[in-house]
């Protein structure tokens, strides 16, 4: 195994340090890299799911900006952290209140996961973005940005980052493979997309754990690693539900909990992402309609705490059951 595997963690390693160096986000990446041109810009709002390059995205603006000087003009706080309206009237604004260094005339605040913050906070901090807009930009990043209250929203620029392609993510897989003389068998390779599920980040670091552990990175090697349930588990689960049979489907579905070690949220996920694929014949449209309306009501079950395993169960059992014939 070569020895350039251990040591760094893979996604900070191969983080790009430039915007010219990211991939993927075309409709984005040129309008960033338009701000670090001109040495001007609004406030940001990034939004989109996790491993899109929302953080990579900030860093890398903050670095063909300063240059390197950028560490002591960039300032990054994560709000699951620090979410209460105490943090926003200290930490943010003390930064915020202080004079940048260098030519640039402004600083940057990156507050990852903005959207854990609370309403009273996000108050606070749309007063401060107003107050110190002349000597500090504010870079909120969110998974939801229907979180982020509108006066908030109406004072940045908005950039909604969309999960990665399959092409995207082989590329990167590819080219950090091959840095790391690691060897990927070609299904390994599709089990990776199919586990990262359009995140970058997930793909790195399933790949270096399934390097570390194997000389060449196999389909075996990598679904043993996978925390996410894969795309035939979940196939054959709802197969067995629409068949009828609901003790097979619950005990496909206890597989995926206990094998995989999959969060209900990333099965119902999946399960979502299938329901296209399902013959008309098997699921009429209209039933798949009512499905997806059930679907949204188990997933707000989940987000209030309520059991994945029942929730998934009962949607398990109402596929088992029949959702009703179309019309």
């Amino acid at each position: 195994m070569p020895e350039s595997r251990g040591g760094a963690v893979w996604v900070e390693k191969y983080r790009p340090s430039s915007l010219r160096e990211m991939v993927g986000q075309e409709a984005i990446v040129p309008l960033l890299r338009s701000y670090a041109e001109k040495r001007s810009m609004p406030h940001l709002l990034f939004a989109g799911p996790p491993g899109t390059g929302k953080t990579t995205a900030a860093i890398a603006l903050a670095r063909d900006l300063f240059g390197d000087s950028w560490k002591m003009n960039f300032l990054e706080l994560n709000a699951s952290d620090e979410r209460g309206i105490d943090t926003v009237r200290t930490t943010i604004k003390q930064y915020a209140r202080t004079a940048p260094l260098g030519d640039v005339g402004f600083k940057i605040l990156f507050l990852d996961e903005a959207d854990n913050l609370t309403a009273e906070a996000q108050a606070s901090l749309r007063r401060l973005m107003e107050r110190y807009s002349g000597s500090c930009r504010f870079v909120l990043s969110c998974n939801y940005s229907s979180r982020i209250i509108e006066p908030i929203q109406s004072r940045c620029a908005v950039f909604r980052f969309r999960a990665y392609g399959p092409e995207a993510i082989r590329a990167l897989v590819t080219r950090i493979a091959a840095a790391e003389g690691a060897r990927v068998e070609p299904e390994a390779l599709e089990t990776i997309v199919a586990a990262s599920a359009g995140d970058l980040r997930r793909a790195t670091n399933l790949l270096q754990l399934a390097a570390t552990h194997a000389a060449t990175v196999t389909a075996e090697t990598v679904k043993e690693y996978a925390t996410v349930p894969l795309r035939r588990e979940v196939e054959g689960m709802l197969t067995a539900a629409l068949r009828g049979n609901f003790v097979e489907a619950r005990g496909r579905l206890y597989a995926i909990f206990t094998d995989r070690g999959a969060a209900g949220e990333e099965i119902l996920r999946a399960i979502h992402s299938y329901l296209p694929e399902i013959d008309e014949a098997v699921l009429p449209a209209r039933a798949k309609i009512r499905l997806v309306e059930f679907l949204g009501e188990v997933e707000f079950r989940l987000a209030q705490g309520a059991s994945d395993r029942i929730q998934l169960e009962a949607v398990l059992a109402h596929l088992a059951a029949g959702v009703g014939p179309p019309g």
